[in-house]
């Protein structure tokens, strides 16, 4: 059987751990380092990195944080998600997803919020099977 475990990344091994995985997600990320500071920044604001082991594996991550504003009122932002890509299919999103919405409606949140690519059909797939639905696009201008 399976041991399963959901925590916030803290210790150097777990963000070393961390910065492997999120490398699938986000492969401009150069180096472990740069990942450190950016991560401590974005805890000033609230975010929260998490992580699902199995078996003392890193399997999935979730980034998000709680914010608030006129159109959602109270919410929780996810910023990141992403399984392994050799445990995609196994559970782990929805299981990351099931902690981040628990932990939404612990803090008092109305929505669960999250923004993804139009390229990536099968992230949308799933969100749709997970009860997300699309409300709107996301615009971006570099600046």
């Amino acid at each position: 059987m399976q041991r399963c475990e959901f925590k916030q990344l803290q210790s150097e091994a777990e963000i070393n751990a961390g910065f492997e995985l999120m490398q699938q997600l986000r492969p401009h990320l150069d180096d472990v380092t740069s990942f450190t500071q950016q991560l401590g920044r974005q805890s000033h604001q609230g975010y929260r990195l998490s992580g699902l082991w199995q078996d003392e594996k890193l399997a999935g991550l979730i980034g998000f944080r709680a914010s608030e504003n006129l159109l959602y009122g109270r919410f929780i932002y996810v910023d990141d998600l992403v399984v392994d890509s050799r445990q995609r299919h196994s559970g782990v999103g929805a299981e990351l997803l099931d902690n981040v919405r628990d932990e939404g409606k612990q803090l008092g949140c109305a929505f669960l919020v999250l923004d993804t690519g139009l390229h990536n059909a099968l992230a949308q797939r799933f969100y749709f099977r997970e009860g997300l639905l699309a409300k709107g696009l996301h615009f971006v201008q570099q600046l």
